[in-house]
């Protein structure tokens, strides 16, 4: 099968190489991956995975199950974030165990679909498993034009009625941001407590942080409501002064949706729950596709490029590619 691996030579180029067809055992899917899109964990682990396949979101057509598969079956359209310990879909088929797999949203074609899995399960996660937000709450989602961001966004204003406080710093992701349903929207690269007082209130019930963990966390220990919850989606390599939040009795967390997957936990499952009740959302109408950038075919100089994309800081919304 064709597939395109990190050069060993220069990560930051990859090759088209042609690698021997996976067979789907025990209870994975081998999917036929039709589309498949980029995130930022892409860009931070290939300089450590020479010569690997990356690729964190796919959407693509089950063509072999294994035999202990019980959910799906050949010809399913299916759609997910798969495993970071295994190879990804920048390839032609892929193996997916089936637990972290959901169907495919009818109202999206392949390269749309693929644009949605990593990102909403990271918010869908964020916002209900770490955060427990309540319906009507306050959030402030920082770095609300990115992928996750944009999820977070949508989820936050349209399924749980909150008042949604966006960050964003250029007109266009300003604008953006709007677009997803953010209630205010101010600049993560100003005073942020300020622009909350400004905005008539003295502190937000929730945050989900989605840039900038350790530069943004005094901020965010101060506008944290008294007992408020605080959940970050970007790993920091000091020690955060978490004490700033003992007063306040507020909570810190961490969201990475691989854990799931890495460790094999017993609520592995919900992942492929939460990305077909996230499919049947956007075929009502009530989430939106945060595809940005169609790339086209997938080539080895076009992922090289769209590496380049996503490294820069300024994407917004998600790029995806058809195979």
């Amino acid at each position: 099968m064709k597939a395109f691996v990190v050069n060993s030579q220069n990560t930051e180029l990859f090759d088209e190489v042609d690698l021997p067809m996976p067979e789907a055992t025990g209870r994975d899917l081998l999917v036929e991956v039709k589309a498949a899109s980029l995130n930022p964990v892409d860009t931070k682990v290939r300089n450590a995975r020479a010569g690997q396949v990356l690729g964190w979101d796919a959407a693509g057509i089950v063509t072999a199950v294994g035999d202990r598969v019980t959910g799906f079956a050949v010809g399913d359209s299916v759609y997910y974030a798969g495993d970071i310990g295994r190879p990804g879909s920048n390839a032609n088929y892929q193996l997916v165990d089936e637990r972290i797999v959901g169907l495919k949203p009818t109202s999206l074609n392949f390269v749309e679909a693929c644009a949605i899995p990593l990102t909403a399960l990271t918010a869908w996660e964020g916002l209900y498993e770490q955060l427990n937000v309540e319906r009507g709450k306050s959030i402030l989602v920082i770095g609300s034009a990115g992928g996750v961001g944009s999820l977070a966004v949508q989820m936050a204003r349209r399924i749980s009625d909150m008042t949604v406080i966006g960050t964003a710093s250029r007109p266009e992701t300003i604008e953006w941001s709007r677009r997803m349903g953010a209630t205010h929207v101010i600049d993560h690269h100003q005073d942020i407590p300020s622009q909350i007082r400004a905005l008539g209130l003295d502190t937000v019930d929730y945050i989900i942080c989605c840039q900038a963990t350790a530069h943004h966390f005094e901020a965010m220990a101060e506008i944290i409501t008294p007992q408020g919850r605080i959940v970050s989606i970007v790993e920091h390599e000091h020690p955060l002064p978490l004490g700033k939040l003992f007063a306040k009795k507020a909570s810190f967390a961490w969201e990475l949706m691989f854990t799931k997957s890495m460790y094999q936990t017993e609520d592995m499952a919900s992942q492929g729950d939460i990305l077909n009740r996230v499919a049947s959302l956007l075929d009502q109408g009530v989430l939106e596709c945060t595809l940005s950038h169609d790339g086209g075919a997938l080539t080895a100089e076009a992922l090289s490029e769209a590496h380049k994309r996503q490294a820069s800081g300024t994407m917004i919304g998600k790029q995806a590619f058809h195979l």
